[in-house]
């Protein structure tokens, strides 16, 4: 039985970088934290960038740092194919295209039943797991430039492309569909009877799996552990003084910050940033602090803690689907034993509740995911186990 629940060593080489692992696993916790958020405290939502005003600082502080999971997650799916390609001594646009379809057909499935339970669905939101999907797939066409180009490609997509927010494109144009899909967030009337909501544009995160995919060298097997500590260091740094700039400029692809009467608040308008499509200013404050974190998780590879969040990395697709299962199934349970205490939905009182329930789940669900990442590491010769 021990065998069972037993992680190989992932430091070896051929294997996944621990960091890589414990920087997904940490960013997977936060999700998990705004996922409760999303289920037991929905009666205090949050609009996007959020309203400082009216937003109390630990609710603030709570979706600040859930901001950091998606562009970690779409830079980590950049670098890991990379490392697919050069594990196997090409460029993997097989396995991204197959990956990213099977992605996408997820979030058409298993993943918004999660978050509805209706069957068949009259709304299907396309989040996450949809924008990973389909920028899975454009890489696996731009792979096939060469590496500068790309780079350069990637930055111009994260760069200008909050000079598109002007442009719209209203129902029954041509363009609304693919426009509503690649930048401009909204609806698409699929059917009188299905809605699609489009809640990831992917134009942005494509330019963010490229930069993924770019940095890939970094942590090839001929470059020296002290050459990708000073990238990483140097290109997080780089970052956070981008945003810091850009950010006291007020303007570009932000709502403008102000000073409040309390420092606390402003700061929270200071660190207010849209994630709808991901403006400029939020993905070099993510990828700013995402780089730093590897950078310092490699350093720490040898903590017993960096283990922990590894297990959560090592497995994240399964972890994705078995949480949302288990907050819906909590929900409903929740609502037949104790009914709607806050207005139309049952929730918590206060977010540090949200918290606490967050640390309970995540060490509830720890067995189970470290099972199935030793069942993964191990049944190598089970093909579908990798796209979990």
């Amino acid at each position: 039985m021990t065998n069972l629940v037993q992680i190989p060593p992932i430091t070896r080489l051929g294997q996944r970088l621990t960091s890589i692992d414990a920087l997904r696993g940490l960013v997977i916790i936060f999700m998990l934290l705004d996922h409760v958020r999303e289920t037991f405290f929905l009666h205090r939502q949050v609009t996007d960038p959020m309203l400082v005003d009216s937003t109390e600082p630990t609710l603030f502080f709570s979706r600040t740092l859930a901001h950091l999971c998606a562009p970690v997650f779409v830079l980590l799916t950049g670098l890991s194919a990379f490392l697919y390609g050069e594990k196997h001594q090409g460029t993997p646009s097989m396995f991204l295209f197959k990956r990213g379809l099977f992605l996408v057909v997820l979030e058409f499935t298993l993943v918004n039943f999660a978050w509805t339970f209706q069957f068949p669905p009259a709304v299907i939101y396309l989040q996450v797991i949809w924008a990973i999907g389909v920028s899975m797939i454009a890489l696996s066409v731009l792979a096939w430039l060469p590496r500068p180009i790309l780079c350069v490609l990637g930055l111009a997509i994260v760069g200008l492309h909050n000079l598109l927010d002007p442009l719209h494109f209203p129902p029954g144009s041509a363009l609304h569909l693919p426009w509503a899909i690649l930048h401009d967030r909204g609806w698409i009337e699929f059917s009188d009877h299905l809605r699609l909501r489009t809640s990831y544009p992917v134009l942005p995160w494509i330019g963010v799996i490229a930069l993924g995919y770019c940095i890939g060298p970094w942590f090839a097997r001929s470059t020296s552990t002290a050459m990708r500590q000073r990238y990483l260091l140097l290109t997080g740094a780089c970052a956070l003084i981008g945003f810091i700039a850009l950010r006291l400029v007020n303007g570009y692809g932000e709502a403008q910050w102000v000073v409040h009467e309390s420092t606390t608040h402003t700061l929270m308008s200071f660190f207010n940033i849209t994630k709808y499509p991901p403006s400029l200013l939020f993905l070099c404050l993510t990828l700013g602090v995402g780089l730093l974190l590897l950078s310092g998780f490699e350093r720490a590879r040898q903590r017993q803690w960096i283990g922990a969040l590894a297990v959560f990395g090592a497995a994240p697709m399964f972890f994705y689907l078995l949480h949302l299962y288990v907050l819906k199934i909590l929900y409903l349970l929740s609502v037949a034993m104790f009914g709607l205490n806050q207005g139309d939905y049952f929730g918590f009182q206060s977010m540090w509740a949200v918290w606490l329930a967050a640390v309970l789940l995540a060490a509830t669900l720890y067995l189970p995911v470290r099972w199935f990442a030793a069942l993964k590491a191990r049944r190598r010769d089970i093909g579908w186990l990798k796209y979990f």
